[in-house]
């Protein structure tokens, strides 16, 4: 199956967390990434998830595009980051580069960042402003209460449309390739 992705922008932490298992998946989405011909945009640091998951991509001979505030190109965060990367004035307009980047978006453990990349490309899908596929990887069930919360704000009516059908939420990366309909690797 021929696919039309060729860029995923990645939302995940500045930060490792306090589970092995999201290094992990940072790694395995690098490889996945890598080992797929397709490019990585991410938020543009070194350190924490973002650094471990550019760094499996540049070891896998992948693509790596970061995009980071000026504020925020301070030696602790651009240590050791790879790829190209693109200067922003400011968080907004970091974002509209990651998302024009983006044939699709997949989300690892990160704080509060994180949530907000995830919840404005949920609002920008919801009002029409984009239709690409948003997969939330929901290691070690590090997602879970906003699953619960996204599906909760549906149930109390604020919300309309279908936004459970707006993203996917698979547990690994082993779901990923179904989850973006990219079948098998050749």
């Amino acid at each position: 199956m021929a696919s039309n992705i060729k860029a995923v922008t990645v939302f995940c932490g500045s930060s490792p967390g306090d589970s092995p298992a999201f290094a992990t998946a940072a790694r395995d989405l690098g490889a996945f990434l890598a080992g797929r011909g397709i490019r990585l945009v991410y938020g543009g640091g070194g350190i924490g998830l973002m650094g471990i998951l550019a760094r499996a991509v540049a070891d896998g001979g992948g693509e790596v595009d970061g995009i980071i505030p000026e504020f925020l190109t301070v030696p602790e965060v651009m240590k050791d980051a790879p790829g190209d990367h693109e200067i922003t004035d400011n968080l907004h307009d970091r974002m509209q580069a990651m998302a024009a980047r983006a044939d699709a978006f997949v989300v690892l453990p990160g704080g509060i960042g994180t949530i907000a990349e995830l919840v404005d490309s949920l609002t920008w899908k919801q009002l029409g402003r984009h239709a690409k596929p948003i997969i939330i990887l929901d290691i070690d069930g590090y997602w879970t209460p906003l699953a619960e919360l996204l599906d909760h704000i549906v149930a109390r009516g604020f919300s309309h449309g279908d936004l459970k059908g707006m993203y996917r939420v698979v547990p690994s990366v082993d779901g990923l390739a179904d989850a973006l309909g990219l079948g098998r690797a050749s």
